[in-house]
């Protein structure tokens, strides 16, 4: 079963393209990282799946159901590229109210347990929103996320901002959750997390798909002995194909 379906979504802003007839699959269960620049398009296609920005063509579906229907978005949790909770809260009073907006109650334990693999001291719980530097405000988010146990994570740039401990604390729960069977689809720019976490990539380029496959596949296909290599032979002028 696929989680997410995109077929030919193209987005413009007024006369700019940002997604040109973009079409991509994502199994059930897989570990899918989309790769590229800055301005690549990633985060709009991301919202486009969705339904946070509109398309000017294309659908996409999820399991199976429509995005544009409210029950398609029930099965997962997602975290956004610029993640900025509420200022007003206290950062548990954040974590319970996502819980309650999911129908979830507040479990002390499985949020401490949550707080460690992501390195947070049980004590930033008790700190306003806005005390909290970057980093803490990332790692709630991705607590957030993860504490809502969802079949399919939608994560773009999750790392951002995070120092080289957290980044490996968060790959961590990322492995976890999906060896426990979730469908994991995040957004980065690093090729080292991509090959280390994904089973599956795409790349994205001006607003075109540029690859989509296998991440065992991308440094063969480009005729490179590393990512970084095969990434720019791949956004090339000269190389054009989509797999």
């Amino acid at each position: 079963m696929k989680a997410i379906s995109c077929r030919s979504i193209s987005i413009r802003y007024n006369k700019q393209t940002v997604l040109n007839s973009i079409s991509l699959d994502v199994e059930a269960g897989s570990c899918f990282g989309l790769v590229g620049e800055n301005g690549a398009g990633k985060s709009t296609l991301i919202k486009s799946m969705l339904d946070l920005v509109a398309m000017d063509s294309g659908e996409c579906v999820l399991f199976g159901n429509n995005n544009r229907q409210v029950s398609a978005r029930e099965h997962l949790a997602y975290l956004p590229d610029r993640f900025v909770p509420p200022y007003y809260l206290k950062a548990g009073d954040f974590l319970k109210y996502v819980g309650e907006l999911q129908g979830r109650r507040f479990n002390q334990d499985q949020v401490q347990q949550v707080l460690q693999s992501f390195d947070l001291d049980a004590s930033a719980l008790q700190k306003s929103v806005r005390e909290l530097s970057k980093g803490m405000t990332q790692k709630l988010g991705l607590a957030a996320c993860f504490l809502s146990n969802k079949d399919l994570y939608i994560l773009d740039e999750p790392m951002s901002g995070l120092d080289p401990k957290a980044r490996v604390s968060v790959k961590q729960q990322i492995k976890r959750s999906h060896q426990a069977g979730a469908t994991i689809f995040f957004s980065s720019h690093m090729l080292a997390d991509v090959e280390e976490l994904a089973d599956h990539m795409a790349v994205l380029h001006r607003g075109e798909l540029r690859f989509s496959g296998q991440v065992g596949e991308f440094k063969q296909r480009f005729e490179a002995e590393t990512m970084e290599q095969a990434y720019l032979n791949c956004i090339s002028d000269e190389e054009r194909k989509t797999v």
